[in-house]
Order: C-alpha cells, then structure tokens, then sequence
C-alpha cells in the first residue's frame, strides 16, 4: 500500500450519495487508487458538479459525458476519461391506483405530474427525449416537477406527483415503503448501454498531471472489476455508505443494479453508448450543437491499463 504522504488528494463531486456510484466507494474502501486519495463532496443542483470541476474546485465530477458537450459548448474543455453506470440509471414507478394498466405510454403520462430531476439532469433529459418521442410537449400535456433527485419520493408520497422518475436507491426504498411499485418502465432495459455517469476531468488535468489522472483511472477500473467479481464484499462496502439503509432494501437495490447490468466491466465508454446519449440530450432539447465522440471523450488511460487488469 502506497503511504499517506506519497499520495495526492482529489475532490471528486458527486450530484447525489447513492449507489449507482458504489464502484467509486469501493475503490476508496479498498484503497485501489494509486498515489491517490480520494475524497467526495455531493453536490444536487443541477450542473453544480461539473461546476465544481471546471472552477477548479474540484479534479473530477461523475456524470454523463452530455455535461463534458454542454461546457464545449460554452468554450469550456473537459474530458470523459472512465466510465462508471453503462446503462441509464433511471426508473419510473406510480402508486398502484395511477399505476398504467398497458403500454400505450403517449395516453398514460399526457395530464400527468411527473416528479424528475432538475433541468440538465440526466432523469430530466430522458423524461423529455420520452415525451418527444411520444408527441407530448413537456410543458403542455404534462406538469414536471423538477427538483433534487433524493426530493422525488418525498414528492410522490406526499401525492404531488402521480409519477415519479428516480434513481436507485430511492426506487426500492419507495418500493419497500407502498409509496410506489415495481418500475413500469426501467430505462437499462429499454434503451442499452448508455454513457450515463463516467468521471469527468477539465482537459488541461490530462495535460499537466496525466500521472494524476492515470492513476485515478486504474483504480477506478480495478474498482470496476472488483464490484462484477465481488457483489457480497461490495454490498459490504455498500453498507457502511449506506448505513441508515435498511439491510434488505440495500440487498434488493443491489441486486436489481447487477440484474440490469448497471456498471460498466472495465472503464470503457463505447461509442454506442455515448450515441445513446447524445440522443437524449440532443431530442430533449437540453444539446444544441452536435458534439463528437472525440471532441468529449478520452479513452487512452483506459486502453493503457485493459490488457493488464
């Protein structure tokens, strides 16, 4: 183990404490990360951890590749360097008396409250990809209810909303609680691998301490690689992150994350999946430019590492 002193401190900003980013908190457990400390600070407002990140504030902020374009677009350089949740991390649920009774998904949600992330959040962009795709306007044919993630199921159990679109843990939790049932419609199924949270760092990070960024990177992949291997040691990790958590709902929201194939194996943000999406941001009307894989996306740390994991 590398001592204290020889490692380098790093801020990573997180837009919620939940477990979706178990494989990071993992790799601090486990102390995978090569000459470096990791710390996190949450931050739920919006773009507030790609701030922190291109302020300075902070190394690395996780989050959809979409917040690397959103800043290209505004003259800002960061770069999607590892990858984290490779399926869309999102569920919609209803309480059983609005619970929908088929598919026909355009007639259930018009007239509807939807309780969903805030705007640039990757919920929000997904929520409003849907509705386009289903021909109902956003502002029109339903009322959305943007706020902090962790705010959703407080906002349907208190009947504000008749549906709710959130992440787990706060999916099982409001299963386990009769706030809503099973998801109708879960977002890894429907739409495949998809960048959805990956480690993000400003560009001149990769050019001025690519030491720094490459040591990050490795033990974020060997975290990865740890958590597919490791689900009961993970869980374990899981429960000290987690400790107000009740054991079998934190057993249900894990198990329902290794059933959808939720992280990714080895780092690797495929093409496909950042395809997926700039879709959604871009249908959602949250992108306005096209942005290309390469302008965004930086996978050379780890291609170095792939081959010895």
């Amino acid at each position: 183990m590398i001592a204290r002193s020889d490692t380098t401190e790093v801020l990573i900003a997180e837009p919620v404490h939940g477990t979706g980013y178990l494989p990071l908190y993992v790799g601090m457990a486990q102390n995978l990360f090569e000459g470096v400390t990791v710390k996190i600070v949450t931050i739920e407002t919006g773009a507030g951890h790609a701030n922190a990140v291109l302020s300075g504030q902070a190394f690395a902020f996780i989050g959809g590749p979409e917040h690397c374009a959103f800043a290209k677009a505004k003259g800002g350089e960061l770069r999607s360097v590892v990858n984290c949740v490779d399926r869309g991390n999102v569920y919609y649920c209803a309480p059983k008396d609005h619970a929908p009774t088929n598919a026909d998904w355009a007639s259930y949600f018009k007239g509807k409250t939807i309780a969903t992330s805030g705007f640039g959040g990757t919920p929000n962009s997904i929520t409003r990809y849907l509705l386009k795709k289903w021909k109902l306007d956003a502002i029109r044919d339903v009322t959305l209810i943007e706020t902090a993630n962790s705010a959703v199921l407080p906002i349907v159990r208190n009947k504000q909303a008749q549906i709710g679109c959130s992440t787990e843990p706060f999916i099982t939790q409001g299963v386990r609680t009769g706030v809503w049932g099973e998801p109708f419609i879960a977002i890894p199924k429907m739409m495949g691998p998809y960048a959805y949270s990956t480690f993000n760092v400003r560009l001149d990070s990769i050019q001025k301490t690519p030491e720094l960024v490459r040591g990050f990177v490795h033990g974020m992949m060997k975290s990865l690689k740890f958590v597919d291997a490791n689900h009961d040691a993970a869980a374990e990790i899981a429960k000290k992150q987690f400790p107000t958590m009740a054991l079998d709902d934190l057993k249900a929201t894990l198990g329902r994350s290794f059933a959808d194939e939720m992280w990714s194996k080895d780092g690797t943000i495929s093409r496909a999946s950042w395809d997926t999406a700039k879709a959604v941001v871009m249908g959602a009307g949250v992108l306005k430019t096209d942005v290309k894989y390469d302008e965004i996306i930086d996978m050379s740390f780890v291609d170095k590492f792939k081959t010895s994991l």
